[in-house]
């Protein structure tokens, strides 16, 4: 059976999607203050239960989370972000949805990323703004995850046979596309084995759950190829760093900045 690319709005939706399709397991995502992605995974079972109360967990093993007198934390998941793993095998599939981290209570909990960031949108909201990124996310691929071996010696725009890495591009982008996520194009980035895979501007949000998405793909697909992705700025001794170019156009106005942050991730 074809998986689709799901548009749901709201629990039901994902409740008639796992049935629909047979998806056997669930993950819930979210992001530590580290940006590192957290994953737990759920049965269908327990779907509409966790849809009304969450899923609760320790969140004094979280870096940066909590103290451990105050450890108690709920993961609710978002279902608009419900979406099959495209690198999992087609049958019994495994979906994954983003959460919203909480507090016992209800209450948002102020160190969730997620939340962070919505807080930053609606403000731009209130002033008749909507924030839309298209980040340019560059990585390396090496020969495994013990050094840093490069797998060609290709440079800026090279096409194959010295870019090596187009066929990896190919999956991740035909992975991305079964999760909905939107690429303009691919091409072989400056330095040896170094990539990049354009993403279609999103609405702020939706964005940084696709750029956590992006990462997973890359390494999922990387790893089946028999080798090692990694966001590291700088791994290796060469000239040419990895950098994140983010245009951030806003609706009410044609302005658009440009940035390239430097910051170390795997």
């Amino acid at each position: 059976m074809e998986i689709p690319v799901f548009n749901c709005k709201n629990a039901d939706d994902v409740l008639k999607a796992v049935k629909d399709y047979d998806v056997s397991f669930l993950q819930y995502w979210f992001v530590d203050l580290l940006g590192q992605l957290k994953s737990f995974q759920i049965t269908p079972k327990e779907l509409e239960t966790s849809f009304e109360e969450g899923m609760g967990f320790d969140g004094s093993s979280i870096q940066g989370f909590a103290r451990i007198d105050e450890s108690d934390m709920v993961a609710m998941p978002d279902p608009t972000t419900f979406q099959v793993c495209s690198w999992r095998p087609t049958e019994r599939p495994v979906a994954r949805m983003f959460c919203d981290v909480v507090n016992p209570d209800g209450s948002p909990y102020a160190g969730d990323c997620r939340y962070a960031l919505k807080r930053v949108l609606a403000k731009a909201a209130e002033k008749g703004y909507t924030y839309y990124v298209g980040p340019e996310l560059e990585f390396f691929l090496f020969a495994n995850d013990k050094g840093t071996e490069v797998l060609d010696s290709g440079g800026y725009f090279d096409a194959p046979p010295l870019d090596l890495g187009n066929n990896i591009r190919r999956e991740i982008i035909f992975a991305l596309e079964k999760m909905g996520v939107a690429v303009e194009y691919s091409h072989h980035e400056v330095a040896p084995s170094q990539h990049e895979i354009d993403l279609r501007y999103q609405e702020g949000l939706k964005m940084a759950d696709t750029a956590m998405t992006y990462r997973v793909v890359v390494k999922e697909v990387a790893r089946k190829h028999g080798c090692y992705a990694t966001f590291m700025p700088s791994p290796s001794s060469a000239k040419t760093a990895r950098a994140c170019t983010c245009t951030s156009p806003c609706s009410r106005t044609a302005a658009t900045c440009s940035s390239t942050p430097r910051t170390s991730t795997t």
